[in-house]
């Protein structure tokens, strides 16, 4: 075992990070995790770390949470893995019955892969291949649509989606062009429910998409109520009610990716309840497993699954699969996640903190390079410029929003921006307490790094606009 001083050094030499400049990794002090309690996170010199993004937004219910951890080592006296291919295993059929069960209803199969990216492709594959071998018709369908700024996920297919320039641009010539209309997240007010969707400006693209190539979209793909890597953009009430109308009255199939917005992010176990919203497909991962090992399904309908059955050897079968698919370890850990969810006041406990979120995040508007606070359930972005009046970034070369979650570790909280929006994304376990510490670091952090961008601290001299929440 190597002395503690040596991780950060051995990490350095050998290891190369996602989404991550490693000359600058190779500059800041490297935090090597040794353990996590609860909300919290140790390293290798003990210092504590509220994990105020959830460990990349996948932890729910806290770190060795006794329930899940049992589960496993359960599992592990039972067997850690066998092939899914030809083969079924216990936990994955229970767990695929369970989550049928708390899914939006209509969705009744499950097919299992390994992360969020993955769980969308097997999505757009299931409605390329469902619409050409279901009908003469069904041939022409083979182009998506998506939002602009999405996010699905780092696999050709799912970067195909995408729209993050900074994420993306690079791959480009190696994807598949798709319809990108607008983000609606600018826009503030409700959408009315009996408002031709046409004359609303968000909804007026996706209506204008789909009348002239309806009879050629496959699927639209997007993120329900929030998109999340791209910096927490709410989208308005109604707004997904709207898009789902707009696609199934072209008899295209709606995908929705909650990756990152199910299992209570947002208030309820999945953010399309919010809206009514049933989807034909929805991915589901990060959350599933409470954050302990790397499973996701795609949830479908029957009538999308029956689309599929045909002669043996057909070309009706569907052919994706990964060698850990349905793993029983993640299996038994997305089993006893649920189980939480059962037994625990869990959801309810999330609609208070919700409301304490809200009113701690009304402050951050004193700070004058915050341009904006978006809050989703759980999911919040604070979004930091250098004139927001004036719609004046900062100087990407100053790196404001890194400055951000370095004093943040100063004050023992982990978070994470995506460019210049800090994002802050708790677990569902936080307390009131720690939730008041994560606000109070942030605020603390922003100011700091803020100055070190040459905005000066001063009280507003002007009524500011509340925090845009659902």
């Amino acid at each position: 075992m190597a002395h503690e001083g040596d991780w950060a050094a051995r990490d350095r030499r050998y290891v190369w990070h996602p989404f991550t400049q490693m000359t600058e990794w190779f500059a800041d002090e490297t935090i090597v995790i040794a353990s996590g309690k609860g909300n919290y996170l140790f390293d290798t010199r003990g210092r504590r770390y509220f994990d105020g993004v959830s460990s990349l937004w996948v932890n729910i219910h806290g770190h060795r949470h006794p329930r899940i951890t049992k589960a496993i080592k359960e599992q592990l006296d039972r067997i850690a893995h066998s092939t899914f291919l030809g083969l079924s295993n216990v936990p994955a059929t229970e767990l695929a019955e369970r989550l049928v069960a708390v899914a939006p209803k209509g969705l009744r199969r499950v097919f299992y892969s390994d992360n969020g990216s993955t769980a969308v492709e097997v999505a757009m594959k299931m409605a390329f291949q469902y619409h050409r071998q279901n009908g003469p018709a069904g041939m022409k369908r083979t182009e998506f649509v998506t939002l602009g700024d999405a996010y699905h996920g780092d696999t050709i297919g799912s970067v195909s989606l995408g729209g993050i320039d900074l994420f993306h641009r690079i791959y480009r010539p190696l994807l598949f062009k798709v319809h990108r209309v607008p983000s609606p997240w600018k826009r503030k007010e409700p959408i009315p429910k009996r408002r031709n969707p046409a004359s609303v400006d968000v909804l007026a693209p996706l209506a204008k998409i789909f009348g002239s190539r309806g009879d050629r979209i496959a699927a639209l793909v997007m993120e329900p109520l929030v998109q999340g890597a791209a910096g927490i953009l709410v989208h308005p009430r109604g707004f997904l009610r709207e898009a789902a109308r707009i696609c199934r009255g072209a008899g295209a199939l709606l995908i929705l990716d909650e990756v990152a917005t199910g299992f209570g992010r947002t208030g309820p176990m999945f953010a399309c309840e919010q809206e009514g919203v049933r989807p034909d497909l929805m991915a589901v991962a990060k959350g599933l497993t409470g954050g302990y090992l790397p499973v996701a399904v795609t949830l479908t309908t029957e009538k999308v699954f029956k689309g599929f059955l045909g002669p043996p050897g057909g070309d009706r079968t569907f052919f994706h699969g990964h060698s850990y698919t349905a793993n029983p370890l993640g299996c038994a850990a997305a089993i006893a996640n649920l189980d939480i969810f059962r037994d625990e006041p869990v959801l309810e406990r999330v609609g208070v903190l919700i409301s304490r979120f809200r009113g701690g995040l009304a402050r951050f508007r004193d700070i004058p390079a915050v341009a904006d606070v978006r809050q989703c359930g759980l999911m919040v972005g604070i979004d930091l410029m250098e004139d927001p009046a004036g719609g004046k970034a900062f100087d990407p070369l100053l790196r404001i929003g890194h400055k951000v979650i370095l004093a943040a570790r100063k004050r023992g909280v982990i978070i994470r921006p995506l460019g210049d929006v800090i994002v802050l994304m708790p677990p569902l376990s936080t307390t009131d307490a720690e939730l008041d510490m994560l606000l109070q670091a942030t605020y603390e952090s922003v100011e700091e790094a803020t100055r070190a961008g040459g905005i000066q601290p001063r009280r507003p001299q002007r009524a500011r606009s509340s925090v845009r929440s659902w």
